[in-house]
Parts: structure tokens; sequence; C-alpha cells
């Protein structure tokens, strides 16, 4: 993860801040300072991983380091490490595998009765046979994956909106992190070094964003709505 962004050891003499706010809410969450990286990238970003607080990892890029004030870093990096402190890289690996057994159930039930053998007794039955094994191509080629596809999904935005509300009872500063995404999703350009196996490790979306309020690709998104997020925590 961290070659495929190019990320690089942060400096504490460079990224003084970046350490510092980083040992800070270390802390206040109550586990081990994790490693943290820097991503030479303009658009402002940051991610967690790690597959336990042991043995973490807190990235961002170098236009986020910029951008923000100190409050703003202090939320951006809350939020991320409530990722860790809450295990969500293991519970979305877990799911992702989750996911991966429903689709390879349903391509072997399309196997099955694809290359399946079985007696042709009469038309009559083998037109019944057609369209039993045609009414379970479907379940199990579309509505069988999809569905558990928009369930990691959903998992994936729930678990952001978890981070949020962790980050602002940790800092104690909703504000600060609502006005970190709103500067995040403010830029205009997206990341370079991103890639849609990693984008949804961000904090944000790190490609540009779709139009406002289209729910369909919501739906298919690994973040919830910018502005949901942004007025959930001016509600604290």
């Amino acid at each position: 993860m961290l070659l495929s962004v190019g990320a690089v050891p942060a400096n504490k003499e460079i990224y003084f801040n970046f350490y510092t706010a980083g040992e800070n809410m270390a802390i206040a969450t109550g586990i081990p300072m994790p490693k943290l990286y820097v991503i030479p990238d303009s658009a402002p970003n940051a991610f967690a991983t790690g597959r336990d607080p042991q043995h973490a990892v807190v990235c961002a890029t170098e236009g986020l380091l910029a951008l923000m004030d100190r409050g703003e870093l202090e939320g951006v990096i809350a939020h991320e490490m409530s990722h860790i402190k809450n295990y969500d890289m293991l519970v979305m690996t877990v799911v992702s595998v989750l996911v991966g057994t429903v689709s390879l159930v349903a391509d072997w039930i399309m196997r099955s009765m694809w290359w399946g053998g079985g007696n042709r007794d009469d038309d009559n039955n083998s037109g019944n046979k057609n369209i039993f094994t045609f009414i379970l191509l479907i379940v199990a080629l579309i509505i069988a994956p999809l569905t558990a596809t928009l369930i990691q999904l959903a998992i994936s935005r729930r678990r952001e909106y978890l981070a949020d509300a962790d980050a602002a009872l940790l800092t104690r500063r909703p504000m600060s992190l609502a006005s970190a995404l709103q500067k995040i999703s403010g830029y205009p350009a997206g990341m370079k070094t991103a890639t849609s196996a990693t984008a949804h490790l961000f904090i944000s979306n790190p490609f540009k964003k779709g139009k406002k309020g289209d729910w369909f690709t919501n739906m298919f998104s690994t973040h919830p709505p910018i502005e949901e997020r942004i007025r959930l925590l001016r509600e604290m």
C-alpha cells in the first residue's frame, strides 16, 4: 500500500506538527504511536492501514499537511486513529472475504447448473428444469453478489461515520474535522497516486468528485457523501 502511493517516512524535524499531533492523538486514543508516512501529492488526503494498533501506519499527503491548521490536522489524525482503534481494516478485510465467498458460491452454482448432468425425461420436465435453472442463475449471478457488494459498501460508509464521531469525541472539536473535510472536498484536483484498489482507505474519495446528490453513485461509493458528514459534525 505504501509503495503504491509513493509514501516515505515522515521526518520529525520537517513535519514537526504532523509528528506531535500524531503523538497527542495516540495518547488520547490509548493506542501505540503509529508510524507516520507522507505522500508526495498536492491533493489533501490521508489514510490509516495496518492489521492491529501495534502494526499501524497513518499516512498524509504533503498537500494535507500544508493546507490544514493544527486543529484540522488533529481532527484528521484522530479520524484515522479511530479506524486503527476500531480495527476497521480487519473488519473490512473479513467483509471482503465474505463477499468474495458469496461470489465464489454463486459461480459454483452457475457452473454446476450449466455443466451438471441429469436425466432428460420428457419435454415437460426439461422445460421446468430450464425455468428453475434460469431463476437460480439470475439469483446466483446478479442478485446475490450485488447484494453482498452493497452490504460491504454500506459497512464501509458506516465505519466512516463512526470514525468521524470518535474523532470529534477525542478532540472535542467537531468543527475542526468538519473544516478539514470541507477543505479536502473543495480541492479541485484528485490524487495522482491513488488507485481504485486503495481509494476506500482514504478519509475522502481521492478521485475527482461526482455530482452532488447523485444517489446512484453514493450507493456504490465506499465513502458517505461529504456534505452529510460535515452536516453531522456541525450538529454535534
